[in-house]
């Protein structure tokens, strides 16, 4: 097979955009495709328009040295790697995938499809949707061969390579961590490792297409269900009157166990929502998952809860409506991204309860999402800390971490992540 001259990335969002520039800095030639043309004007300009530490630098090289570029027509390439949103079905309760952003993006590579070229679906996705991708792609393309009616004698060649990256790591992880290739023969994985071992300093391990899907939601369902045994714990440690994380502390003395940190749910764009692609698909299998993502999914209304409860208190005793500062948007700390947000599903439903009397502090955002910009400010700590009476941790951020803890004499505090409770003041 011939070596790989250029790579498009389908999707340019935060594992699209550092794959490309993975790809790019080993002088590849990539071009990174993608709807958005605000994005896509930016990164031509060598500006990122996602926060991912060191991507600004390796990005401005990249495009600098003419390695990469984006565009939102479809070129032809040697290899197409997908990278686009699988979120839930709108409207749907049983949090069915919806898939229709790996559709478009597969319709609209099919014109410039040649033969030899390699097709891999990046995104976390559930079990049948590489067939599905490969399924578009041949109706789009009849003049083509595909893997599912001419196996490993196809001119296309398709595979499943899940990202398993942490957000702030990403340019680090995406080449020294192992990944699962799923190819739909072992050609298409054969070909699909090729390509990923040009990058990739850790083990590329060859499976198939079914396997590696499954094996993306089966890490993140295993990280979801310890992640709820440990928001579990801090229910009942509040009802108990137990400091759930000296208890944390103590019970992970033991040698053999390793129980997690509690928060006020669970979020992003893996942890909070593959666990539920089982459970669409396995849905009277799927029983401890369910029950996982159950315990995680009501967190943020039991939060809610603690902090309507303080504003009672608070008016009983002072005759006066509270402010209420609340810590950190983002779902995990250090970051700027807020999809499925536990933290801010809590501050939006405190900006219905509460208008006009919401304080938010997140350091990693320059303004308030659509939703809550009207109903809360976005305020430094310092002024939160002069105005709020009641203060809620959401985000463990180091910015955080690093501010003195505010007495309990002055205020009504709400820790949801330990930072001000765990230690002393």
């Amino acid at each position: 097979m011939k070596a790989f001259n250029s790579v498009c990335i389908v999707g340019l969002g935060y594992i699209g955009l550092p794959t490309a520039v993975v790809f790019a800095l080993r002088a590849i030639n990539v071009v990174g495709l993608d709807v958005n043309a605000r994005a896509v004007e930016k990164i031509n300009s060598g500006e990122p328009h996602i926060v991912e530490p060191g991507l600004a630098d390796a990005l401005r090289r990249s495009v600098d040295a003419g390695y990469l570029r984006a565009t939102t027509t479809p070129e032809p390439a040697d290899a197409f790697l997908i990278a686009v949103p699988t979120p839930f079905r709108a409207g749907i309760e049983t949090h069915d995938p919806d898939l229709s952003y790996v559709e478009a993006a597969s319709r609209s590579i099919a014109p410039v499809l040649k033969k030899g070229d390699l097709v891999v679906l990046e995104s976390t996705s559930p079990v049948g949707a590489t067939e599905e991708m490969a399924a578009w792609l041949a109706q789009e393309r009849p003049d083509l061969t595909f893997p599912q009616k001419n196996g490993g004698h196809s001119d296309i060649r398709i595979a499943h390579c899940p990202e398993r990256i942490l957000p702030g790591h990403a340019l680090t992880e995406l080449v020294s961590n192992d990944r699962i290739i799923g190819g739909m023969t072992k050609e298409c994985s054969a070909r699909a490792r090729e390509l990923y071992k040009m990058v990739v300093e850790g083990e590329c391990i060859e499976t198939d297409c079914r396997t590696a899907e499954l094996a993306k939601l089966t890490e993140n369902s295993f990280r979801d269900v310890n992640i709820a045994f440990a928001n579990e714990l801090s229910l009942i440690c509040d009802r108990l009157g137990i400091n759930v994380w000296e208890l944390i502390k103590l019970a992970n003395r033991h040698p053999r166990v390793n129980i997690l940190q509690p928060g006020p749910g669970v979020g992003g764009h893996c942890i909070a929502v593959d666990p539920w692609f089982i459970v669409s698909q396995a849905p009277d299998e799927a029983k401890i998952i369910r029950t996982a993502r159950e315990v995680n999914d009501g967190k943020p209304e039991w939060v809610v809860a603690k902090i309507h409860q303080a504003v009672a208190d608070y008016i009983e005793t002072h005759s006066e409506q509270p402010r209420i500062g609340c810590f950190g948007l983002s779902f995990k700390p250090n970051i700027d991204d807020i999809r499925e947000s536990p933290a801010l599903r809590i501050v939006e439903s405190l900006a219905r309860l509460y208008p006009g009397q919401i304080d938010v502090i997140e350091p990693h955002l320059h303004e308030l999402p659509a939703g809550i910009k009207t109903q809360a400010n976005l305020v430094r700590s310092v002024q939160a800390l002069q105005s709020c009476r009641i203060l809620v941790m959401l985000v463990d951020h180091d910015d955080f971490k690093a501010m003195p803890v505010p007495l309990a004499s002055d205020y009504t505090i709400i820790d949801t992540k330990g930072v001000w409770l765990n230690r002393p003041a």
